[in-house]
């Protein structure tokens, strides 16, 4: 029983991320569709594409019993028909529902992930959505008449290949007939670059294997093209490739010809197929094939969506793209990140293996008895720290996700807050590519959206508003990463209205958060740190996105979770720019390890800037708090004995002390302690509920030698510090 149970989960496993690749995929595609329409050139294949993967989908879902997905997918893939073949309109209602059924897939998929079972959803709504919108237009006049085309190709064209051909020659667009010849053995390549060279500038309505005099290892195609470059400059694209280009005359069909056969009346066959040729012989614009030749078609894009790649935002010419050859897809292996989080703890464990045996080889190392012993002992200690070093490097690469994984999702966020508030907003994305940690993705999503949606509610001006200040009607919402050494930089910037010092203080007054005798003691930066107060919010209605007084604060308690910092900078008419500093991973760190009144605490290296001896002369005292002067520039101190009341031990005599200084973002905070120790890699261990309240600490971590040290929370000591407070609010104690 137990071992069924284990299959029924690898299964739903492997359901959930097949489909969650898809439905991935989809909302990429739809982002670059929505741009398209809205310059007016929504991109056909695309459609196709997106056809495709919902068909993919239900297929899917209605294999491994996953009804509501399948019956959302079918809806919408009734939808999807009508559009691509030209019988609905795309237009933004259209792109709405189509953005809502992604969004419904994420939830079922997501109810299905929490409860093992697809939880079940009212999608009445959203079915009466589907039907309002996919009113079919009446079909238009023959528009083929014009083009003495061979009605035997006509006859065969699918049901999506004769509408792309009639809207091309509804608009004007010239046809061309290419023809030629491939090897068998580098067909595919060979019609991969046939595409690629005609992507921008023309469209391929359909392949027709030719019936002419080959070679047994060469096939011939005769391709209908339409175009509205030049013949000039559609010889110059396929010239190198041995392709005999030509103009289809427009002239008037004689009247004896046969009329054309539709293919209109054939119904599509479903799903990924529906592009492939009609039941029986097909002809081509030269004499029929031979038998057994069948036409010649290019995988589905969707057949393989993990390796898809992500379309650049801002243009949708990068959409088109195929998937990856079925080589490279067989090379991928998903794998539980749980299973990693295992491999990566029994890493942490070996590390601190390899500290323990330097540690036997120095203590034997004065014994003359053992000197040779201690030698070797020393060279197979450094080869095993080689060969953990390739291990832990090796891990953490696997952990490593681009963060296109979420700037992806919050695009769809990006339009459809854009939209509920009546605004345009276009959204540039760099650094999609920077890596970090999968787990710190995932923690992600939630602050990145609430400041996305503070950056179009509060900032982003409406367009008349915008257009009286001297800007663009459009609004731009810029998100950029970048890596910082063992730091991630994630920058959310808009052009809208700013902040008010003002307007943020009287806010601050009136709901409590600040007394009136302080308004004038308190700086830009102060000021601008007020929106992470609990409770503060700007708004005097609520609405469905803002005016809760929740949203900054939960930004920056999530971001210190992870060992973040964020920090936020504005200018009143310019714009405002939230920067979130992360560390790469939280799986295993190096760590500068320091004594202060005979404890031993760990203090990541990724906050730490420098260390130094503390000179007593140098410490100046400003506002009550203790400064000292590094390189022009003033370092807030953080005594850490003071900060959670440790006493030094008894008769133990005066001695200098060291300042390490933390660097988060743009602050930097000096950590005054009693020894550095050594460097350490270590793996952070929770402290448990008991000792979870305790501010100021990451958790625990075994050094090895009997000794387990506390992990320094420096992004939450920094907070406290540049606030005012050097001493932690603490819920618990430790001693």
């Amino acid at each position: 029983m137990s071992g069924s149970d284990d299959t029924s989960d690898g299964i739903r496993e492997e359901f959930l991320a097949e489909a969650g690749e898809i439905v991935e995929v989809l909302s990429r595609d739809l982002l670059v569709l929505d741009q398209g329409q809205k310059e007016g050139k929504p991109d056909p294949d695309l459609i196709n594409d997106v056809f495709r993967g919902v068909h993919t989908l239900k297929g899917i879902a209605g294999m491994f019993g996953y009804h509501q997905v399948g019956a959302v997918a079918h809806a919408l893939e009734d939808l999807l028909d009508d559009l691509r073949l030209g019988r609905v309109e795309l237009t933004q209602d259209v792109l709405d529902v189509l953005f809502d059924g992604v969004e419904n897939f994420q939830r079922l998929l997501g109810g299905a992930s929490e409860a093992g079972n697809a939880g079940d959803m009212d999608l009445s709504s959203y079915a009466e959505s589907i039907e309002r919108v996919s009113a079919v237009h009446e079909p238009v006049a023959d528009a083929l008449g014009g083009y003495d085309i061979d009605p035997g190709v006509l006859g065969v064209l699918t049901e999506y290949e004769e509408h792309r051909l009639r809207t091309n020659v509804e608009q004007g667009v010239p046809l061309f007939r290419l023809h030629v010849s491939f090897s068998l053995a580098s067909i595919d390549s060979s019609l991969e670059e046939l595409k690629a060279r005609a992507k921008p500038m023309a469209e391929i309505i359909t392949y027709l294997p030719s019936m002419g005099e080959t070679s047994g290892d060469a096939i011939d195609l005769d391709v209908l093209l339409a175009s509205r470059a030049p013949l000039s400059e559609l010889e110059g694209a396929f010239g190198s490739l041995g392709i005999e280009l030509a103009p289809i005359a427009r002239r008037p069909v004689r009247a004896t010809q046969p009329p054309p056969a539709s293919a209109s009346s054939v119904p599509p066959s479903p799903g990924p197929s529906a592009d492939a040729p009609a039941t029986g012989q097909r002809a081509g614009m030269s004499p029929p094939p031979v038998p057994g030749v069948g036409r010649l078609t290019m995988p589905p894009r969707h057949a393989a969506p993990p390796s898809v790649p992500p379309p650049d935002i801002e243009s949708a010419g990068g959409a088109g793209q195929d998937a990856l050859s079925l080589r490279s897809v067989s090379n991928s292996v998903r794998v539980d990140i749980r299973k990693l989080d295992h491999l990566m703890n029994v890493v942490g464990e070996l590390a601190i293996v390899r500290s323990s045996v330097g540690r036997v080889t120095e203590r034997i190392r004065g014994r003359p008895e053992l000197r040779q012993v201690a030698t070797d002992l020393h060279r197979i200690n450094r080869s095993f720290e080689r060969h953990l070093e390739e291990l832990q490097n090796g891990i953490l690469d696997v952990r490593m996700v681009p963060l296109k994984q979420v700037f992806d999702k919050l695009a769809r966020v990006v339009r459809q807050v854009a939209r509920d508030h009546e605004k345009e907003v276009r959204l540039l994305v760099t650094g999609a590519e920077t890596e970090v940690d999968k787990l710190i993705v995932e923690e992600l999503s939630d602050p990145l959206m609430h400041i996305i949606r503070n950056s179009i509610d509060h900032g982003v001006e409406k367009p008349k508003m915008r257009e009286l200040a001297g800007k663009p009607t459009i609004g731009t919402l810029a998100m950029n990463a970048y890596q910082k050494g063992n730091h991630v930089v994630i920058e959310v910037e808009d052009d809208g209205a700013g902040m008010s010092d003002q307007k943020l203080l009287e806010t601050a007054i009136r709901r409590g958060l600040v007394s009136e005798e302080a308004r004038g003691d308190l700086s830009h930066e102060e000021i601008l740190n007020l929106v992470f107060l609990p409770g503060f919010t700007t708004k005097s209605a609520i609405t469905d996105l803002s005016g809760r007084g929740v949203g900054m604060d939960v930004v920056k308690v999530n971001i210190g979770r992870l060992g973040g910092v964020v920090d936020l900078q504005s200018e009143q008419g310019i714009g405002t720019k939230v920067s979130i500093t992360l560390p790469i991973t939280l799986a295993i760190i190096s760590a500068l390890i320091v004594r202060v009144c005979a404890r031993t605490f760990a203090i990541p290296l990724s906050a730490v800037q420098e260390a130094l001896v503390l000179d007593p002369a140098a410490i100046r005292t400003v506002e009550g708090r203790e400064v000292l002067t590094l390189r022009g520039s003033t370092v807030p101190l953080c005594r850490i004995a003071q900060a959670f009341d440790f006493a030094p031990p008894e008769g133990e005599a005066p001695h200098k002390h060291y300042v390490v200084v933390s660097a988060l973002g743009l602050r930097r905070v000096g950590f005054v302690v009693d020894e550095l120790q050594d460097q350490q890699d270590i793996v952070i261990k929770a402290m448990g509920k008991s000792l979870s309240g305790v501010r100021g600490f990451a958790g625990a971590t075994d050094l090895g030698d009997q000794r387990v040290a506390l992990v320094l929370d420096a992004p939450a000591l920094l907070e406290d510090v540049l606030l005012g407070s050097e001493r932690p609010r603490a819920t618990g104690s430790v001693t």
